[in-house]
């Protein structure tokens, strides 16, 4: 959650250089290298028509629609602001896990989740808009497009990582999306004037690389482990980072309400995945009255 935090970041500082298109394609080109090693252990799999809808599906969530959407999003808002709205996806997570993968969620579960999205709204109540922030209502609403596309594709790597790695699910995403974002980018190329900036760049760099390999990695590896829903409520973390990184690099400020807000955050991650074991013998005496 840390890496995905650092994407908005880089993200808004890379496109302060080139255009959103051409950041996000040379980024799955850079993570696409990554893999190239790679390829003849994931030709050892077996794919049915059934592996192969469900991986496009994959892609098709993330990185594709989601990137079209916070790209387009962090045009218009902060860094800050749509690393708040990040802590929707848990809700739409659990509710999805539960149709779909059939997965419990307890109350404790749901308790946790909604402190968490509490304090991430009373967050991005206090975040204020910057000049590089013309549209902010827009931008947060398609950063929820984009929390959206998040959830399902986490329903799906779930479903995936039953018979394929983590590794290869983070490598398909990345050759997917360069083949999806290759026309966009040369679209965008062909309109507007190119001029190399070596900070911009180092982002994209920084983006297909750490954020690729160590993001999508470990959260796919993660699915291998807990569940969706418990998984998607780590993403309560981001506005977190999020705003302790916006104030490191781009010099935001962190008011003493926000920094309020963030501990209820954390609060609610903490509540949802702590467990609560009642000892037997106390068990029993409350059984008895």
């Amino acid at each position: 959650m840390f890496i995905w935090a650092s994407s908005f970041i880089g993200l808004k500082a890379a496109m302060n250089d080139y255009g959103a298109h051409t950041v996000i394609f040379t980024r799955m080109i850079f993570a696409s290298m990554c893999f190239l090693i790679f390829i003849k252990s994931f030709l050892k799999y077996e794919y049915t028509k059934k592996d192969i809808l469900y991986i496009l599906l994959l892609a098709l969530f993330e990185p594709c629609l989601y990137f079209l959407f916070e790209s387009k999003a962090l045009q218009l808002t902060t860094a800050s602001q749509a690393g708040m709205i990040t802590s929707l996806m848990p809700l739409i997570t659990s509710v999805a896990a539960v149709f779909i993968l059939k997965e419990l969620v307890s109350k404790q579960f749901i308790i946790g989740s909604f402190l968490a999205v509490f304090g991430a709204v009373w967050l991005s109540l206090e975040a204020t808009s910057s000049a590089t922030a013309p549209n902010p209502i827009l931008g947060n609403f398609l950063e929820f497009l984009a929390m959206a596309c998040a959830a399902g594709y986490t329903v799906v790597a779930k479903h995936l990582t039953y018979k394929f790695s983590a590794l290869f699910l983070t490598a398909i995403q990345a050759f997917i999306g360069a083949i999806f974002f290759m026309p966009l980018a040369f679209y965008e190329l062909s309109n507007t004037e190119f001029i190399f900036k070596l900070d911009g760049f180092l982002w994209i760099l920084y983006l297909g690389v750490v954020v690729t390999l160590g993001g999508y990695g470990l959260y796919n590896f993660s699915l291998t482990k807990i569940d969706a829903s418990k998984a998607s409520i780590f993403m309560n973390l981001i506005p977190v980072f999020t705003l302790v990184l916006a104030y490191l690099i781009l010099n935001e400020r962190l008011s003493i309400v926000e920094i309020i807000a963030s501990i209820v955050i954390l609060s609610g991650v903490f509540i949802s995945q702590i467990r609560v074991v009642i000892p037997r013998k106390l068990f029993k005496f409350f059984s008895k009255v």
